[in-house]
């Protein structure tokens, strides 16, 4: 299957949603920016929120990897300097980025992060299970996610069978890679 929303080529963009206050000094962090590196090289362009913590780190792997990254930054926030974005959207409010975020995008991959991250996850993944989007990857990649994922397994209420079929636990570049490869 060859997905193709990216507005500056034919190549399919995955969204990566993820922490802002996780900074470069952080493993965390250099591991992001060699995983996008990555996929930008099996043949993906990207789009994050446009800020700094996991955002900076996946556009600074995009762009090494010659992948064309583009940001739905907020207009309430300064666009961060020394950005290494390749195209800049300004969002009114958080809703209309996550809303862009998550309707302009082939697949989505969400990164250690915290209350907005989940909220980007729950968003999209409620569209996939209730079939307003097309199935396409959700992967959730880091060691956090798994416990969630089983907690949340346990405790929610679901309104659509088989929802925990549209998300992928993803614990290595490799995961990542071989979930996209499909697609690309």
């Amino acid at each position: 299957m060859n997905l193709t929303h990216s507005t500056n080529s034919q190549r399919p963009r995955l969204a990566a949603f993820g922490s802002s206050r996780i900074g470069p000094e952080a493993a965390t962090y250099q591991d992001i920016a060699i995983l996008s590196k990555k996929i930008a090289q099996a043949g993906w362009d990207g789009m994050t929120g446009g800020h700094q913590g996991m955002m900076a780190a996946f556009s600074e792997g995009m762009h090494a990897g010659d992948g064309h990254i583009q940001g739905i930054t907020l207009e309430r926030f300064p666009t961060p300097p020394d950005n290494t974005l390749s195209e800049e959207i300004r969002a009114h409010n958080f809703f209309d980025r996550m809303g862009t975020m998550i309707e302009k995008s082939d697949a989505w991959l969400v990164l250690p992060g915290g209350l907005g991250t989940l909220a980007e996850l729950a968003m999209t993944w409620d569209l996939i299970a209730i079939r307003v989007l097309e199935p396409r990857p959700l992967l959730l990649y880091g060691e956090m996610w798994q416990p969630i994922i089983a907690t949340l397994s346990e405790q929610l209420v679901l309104s659509a069978d088989h929802a925990f079929d549209s998300i992928k636990v993803c614990n290595s570049h490799q995961d990542v890679l071989d979930a996209l490869r499909p697609y690309a």
